[in-house]
């Protein structure tokens, strides 16, 4: 799609905007961007005749915000970080031979990718990996990843999912609280704390039902919004947790946590590879597609 000229801001514009808003000041606003007072009026008031509203109202000695201005400044902070991040990654990719950008899971990322990636890396030097942290699908167009790691069904609009691996669910506590709960049957878990991941509230439900237990406090428990945190409260002995086995390797080989019981759950989603429509041909997202496929 063709880009109107007259439409496209001028990033040194909305840069004067964003800082006349933040210091509610043409004047200091000028003086951190090293121009003068009239120059950034100039550029204040040429926007808003572009965008036809008043983004400021003048009272006394300050400006403030009018409800056009204060709508219109989320968009542009978000538009100067993009343009930021933009050169940013330009700029340190500049002198590598390939450069792969990889949407994960935070806590896949953080404990399964993180120290497997040097192998990838030994293995294809000069490619710069960039890799952020995303938990719900979103728009390849508008984001540009190369690849996402998902959690879920293998539905991805505009994408294709290929299968990576199961997960496997096991009850884990730390050995101070195994010690002090001394169980020996599934049962007992009715009166002891249970931890909960906030984006599976029912996992404590369905691992009972799975083992025939009828376990009345399965949904109560403190609850966490990321895997990483239910790992560390579990460590900490704030509860008996249900992890992915993948995601402890660690912590069970040094001892941090222990398998409560050998019961193993596999749960109904999978985690998948995800390629745009665009990039199926990459040549370094296909050597990292099968890389990380050996891996698994």
């Amino acid at each position: 799609m063709k880009l109107s000229r007259r439409l496209v801001p001028d990033v040194t514009t909305l840069q004067a905007f964003e800082c006349a808003a933040r210091h509610g000041s043409f004047t200091q606003a000028a003086t951190e961007l090293n121009l003068t007072q009239s120059a950034v009026s100039r550029q204040i008031k040429d926007l808003e005749s572009q965008l036809g509203v008043l983004l400021f109202e003048r009272v006394r000695q300050r400006v403030i915000l009018s409800d056009a201005g204060q709508k219109f400044l989320p968009e542009v902070r978000r538009l100067l970080n993009q343009s930021e991040e933009l050169m940013v990654r330009a700029m340190a990719s500049a002198r590598s031979e390939s450069t792969l950008s990889i949407a994960s899971l935070p806590t896949f990322g953080s404990r399964w990718l993180m120290p497997r990636l040097p192998d990838f890396l030994k293995q294809h030097p000069g490619t710069v990996v960039n890799i952020a942290s995303r938990s719900q699908p979103f728009d390849f167009e508008e984001q540009n990843f190369d690849l996402a790691i998902h959690y879920g069904q293998p539905v991805w609009a505009h994408a294709t999912c290929s299968y990576l691996c199961s997960e496997v669910i096991i009850p884990v506590a730390s050995p101070a609280l195994m010690a002090a709960c001394a169980m020996s049957d599934p049962q007992e878990l009715e009166d002891k704390p249970l931890l909960h991941l906030a984006t599976r509230p029912k996992m404590w439900a369905q691992w009972c039902e799975a083992n025939g237990l009828d376990i009345k406090s399965a949904y109560r428990g403190n609850r966490f919004d990321q895997f990483s945190m239910v790992i560390e409260a579990a460590a900490a002995g704030l509860g008996i947790a249900l992890l992915p086995r993948y995601l402890i390797e660690q912590e069970l080989a040094q001892g941090r946590l222990c398998i409560l019981f050998d019961r193993p759950m596999q749960t109904e989603n999978n985690y998948y590879l995800v390629v745009p429509e665009g990039k199926l041909e990459n040549p370094v997202s296909l050597a990292f597609r099968a890389w990380i496929t050996n891996q698994v």
